[in-house]
């Protein structure tokens, strides 16, 4: 791995380590609520920058940083998926009951996320060279999953949020994003 891909994956590392570091250094202030938001957040946030890659490339072919970013893309999902693993680990350990994860689970907040990271796991799985090379065209179809379960993710989030405001902005760019894509293919 180059020594740019390195720097980029200690930078996406940092916000994980700042929430670990709060979590463990000021539990009473810092506790289970503000580590899963957090965590969810950067994870939704990353799944936005990674979706955002394919309209920022065809608006600006040229560029030299949107094609960066799209060499970069796949490593932004995999941040956003193990953001995403990482909310969902820090649920699951605040649950502790497995009889309680399951009857949340059935309710429609909680069952979209849960679905989401269902579809995001064989995308994370299969974001590497060696998938690409063997699934062929497969990979892309695939990988067209992104945005369904980004839909889950963001309605997840307008769901499960105290105020769901943020999650309506968030909303709105990532329609933004897809509308923004599908104009720019045409």
């Amino acid at each position: 791995m180059s020594r740019e891909r390195w720097l980029l994956w200690l930078a996406l590392a940092l916000p994980a380590l700042w929430i670990g570091w709060q979590w463990i250094a000021t539990p009473e202030t810092y506790g289970f609520g503000h580590a899963v938001k957090d965590s969810g957040d950067w994870a939704a946030w990353l799944l936005l920058a990674t979706l955002a890659v394919t309209p920022l490339r065809l608006a600006f072919r040229k560029s030299t940083w949107t094609l960066w970013l799209m060499k970069r893309r796949r490593d932004l999902g995999v941040a956003s998926f193990a953001y995403a693993a990482i909310h969902t680990a820090i649920y699951l350990v605040n649950k502790a009951d497995l009889g309680a994860i399951l009857e949340e689970a059935a309710g429609f907040d909680l069952l979209t996320g849960w679905l989401a990271l269902i579809l995001f796991l064989p995308l994370a799985i299969t974001s590497n060279d060696r998938s690409v090379r063997a699934m062929k065209r497969g990979w892309k179809r695939l990988h067209m999953l992104v945005h369904p379960a980004a839909v889950l993710v963001f309605v997840h989030w307008a769901l499960t949020a105290f105020d769901p405001i943020t999650a309506y902005i968030h909303i709105g760019i990532l329609a933004a994003i897809e509308i923004s894509r599908f104009a720019l293919k045409r």
